[in-house]
């Protein structure tokens, strides 16, 4: 019994090493996909092209992230996590340096469809492995803890990003983002053990991906779907893209302020998925809590648009706009609410099976992330036209529709 006992503790805690390397492939992901957050101006200005051309430019990144599901997902059930996660790691590593070596929004659109493609999986291949080894309420947990680790990746892009920006260029941010990806890859190697795909699938690589999308569309699903549409997209989005030019242009912060303030906001998205995992394992209620925090964000983007300078909070306050302090408050407050989103997981584990758990998540990171695109690309022309306050309330509303489908679906 004893030596069974120990085999087993053994197996559980290899899985956790195993894990843990994978998910910093998932910071590695979130590293990338934030660097223009705090370094959108700069670009532009090297590039020569307008900050909001480009912030539509790097809208690539998030729809090859997204198509690139399907293909991935049918992979991981197919020939297990460890070779895709590796195949992956050497194309991030890639793109990381074709993004670093662009002289123009042309080359620079290269290397971020190439980060796009590549960090696809980051965060499917620690899912995948946890939901095909542990069980349900289990797994609730872990994909929580994962996600936290992988927001660590935005951490590093807030006030340490902006120091590098500062003294070395925004180049080395990317140059950086290369050795970090050698480092976990040999970390995956040596720590994700050689095993074969369980419930392999010997049908069609093709047939395989159509599968993701049935999945995916399929009805107990499609509520689900909507609400990720527009959850993670308006998590990054806010913190990816328009977060810096709000506090440094509406807000008159400097760029190490503006990455302190975005410091606390990951510093929040790091927390609130670990928490929403012990609330979900404490209370369930699965369903009211993402309804419940997906609305609070959106009132809460609301607020944040109307303390912009001579808009309703700001009027009301009698000053020419809320002090940063207020927008540092709302953004730790949508940061924790935001963490829901693991709960979107389970759901989908819970309902897809082990079997398909790869196609299913694959399938719900699919929505994730074609959101986030769509998203990124409609707030470049709305910004463009309204400005950084109608930015806010455009999410804010996105945000209400999703939550009422899902709330219809489901």
């Amino acid at each position: 019994m004893d030596g069974k006992a120990d085999s087993a503790d053994g197996n559980f805690r290899a899985l956790i090493f195993a894990l843990l390397a994978l998910a910093c492939g998932h910071m590695l992901s979130t590293l990338l996909r934030t660097i223009p957050a705090i370094s959108l101006d700069v670009m532009a200005a090297d590039f020569r092209t307008p900050p909001q051309t480009l912030a539509s430019l790097t809208s690539i990144y998030h729809f090859a992230f997204a198509a690139s599901q399907i293909p991935v997902g049918a992979a991981m059930d197919r020939f297990g996590v460890r070779p895709v996660a590796l195949s992956l790691l050497v194309g991030t590593i890639i793109g990381a340096l074709a993004s670093g070596l662009a002289t123009g929004p042309e080359s620079f659109l290269v290397g971020q469809f190439l980060l796009g493609v590549a960090t696809s999986g980051m965060l499917m291949c620690p899912m995948t492995l946890a939901a095909k080894q542990m069980s349900a309420a289990r797994f609730g947990l872990w994909s929580g803890i994962i996600l936290s680790i992988g927001n660590i990746g935005m951490l590093l892009s807030a006030s340490p990003l902006a120091f590098v920006v500062e003294h070395f260029g925004w180049r080395m941010g990317f140059w950086i983002s290369a050795g970090f990806g050698a480092l976990v890859a040999i970390a995956v190697f040596l720590l994700v053990p050689k095993q074969p795909a369980e419930h392999a699938d010997d049908s069609s690589p093709l047939s395989q991906m159509a599968e993701v999308l049935r999945i995916g569309l399929s009805r107990p699903l499609r509520g689900l779907i909507a609400l990720g549409l527009v959850s993670l997209a308006a998590s990054l989005v806010l913190r990816g893209l328009w977060g810096g030019p709000w506090l440094m242009e509406i807000k008159a912060l400097s760029r190490i302020e503006a990455g302190n303030a975005l410091g606390l906001f990951t510093l929040a998205l790091i927390v609130g998925p670990v928490l929403m995992g012990i609330v979900d394992r404490s209370i369930g209620h699965r369903r009211e809590v993402l309804a419940a925090t997906h609305a609070f964000v959106a009132l809460m983007l609301a607020f944040m648009s109307a303390g912009a300078p001579h808009y309703p909070l700001s009027d009301l306050f009698g000053v020419t706009a809320m002090p940063p302090r207020f927008d540092g408050l709302l953004l730790v407050l949508i940061g924790i609410a935001i963490s829901a989103q693991p709960l979107l997981f389970g759901m989908t584990r819970q309902l897809a099976g082990a079997q398909n758990a790869g196609k299913a998540l694959s399938g719900m990171n699919l929505a994730f992330f074609l959101g986030a695109a769509l998203m990124q690309s409609a707030t470049g022309v709305v910004a463009t036209l309204f400005g950084l306050p109608a930015v806010l309330l455009f999410m804010a509303a996105t945000l209400i529709i999703g939550t009422i489908v899902f709330l219809m679906y489901t």
